[in-house]
């Protein structure tokens, strides 16, 4: 059961990423990009991948900040409900796939996490 986001904001402490997430390590130069905020939206992580298909590092920022109305809405359903979102974008002639999901500890949503994908064209399809 995730608390509802208006008592998590009620209730606001500082996180430390290391705390909370480890070892990202590995994450660092993954070739796909990785966006971690907190529960209240502050963006808290982003590997190399990611600063560089946002045009720059924006971590500390809030996600709500970076994202239309429409976004905005999807993303606080996925802070208070859980779950995933998951879809393609074409910008600048490239097309990404976004796969949006909350990350939670002991059952309880913590945040959101984002990774993005450069897909090549065409996409290979296999049924297996």
């Amino acid at each position: 059961m995730s608390i509802p986001l208006l008592v998590r904001i009620k209730y606001k402490t500082d996180m430390n990423i290391e705390d909370k997430i480890p070892d990202l390590v590995w994450t660092k130069e993954l070739n796909c990009g990785i966006t971690v905020c907190d529960g209240f939206g502050n963006i808290i992580y982003m590997n190399e991948k990611a600063i560089q298909l946002k045009h720059g590092d924006l971590t500390g920022k809030n996600i709500f900040e970076c994202h239309n109305p429409n976004s905005c809405r999807i993303i606080r359903h996925l802070l208070e409900k859980g779950g995933q979102h998951i879809y393609t974008i074409e910008k600048n002639g490239i097309h990404k796939l976004l796969y949006q999901s909350a990350w939670k500890e002991k059952g309880i949503i913590q945040g959101l996490c984002e990774i993005m994908v450069e897909l090549s064209e065409p996409i290979p399809h296999f049924i297996r």
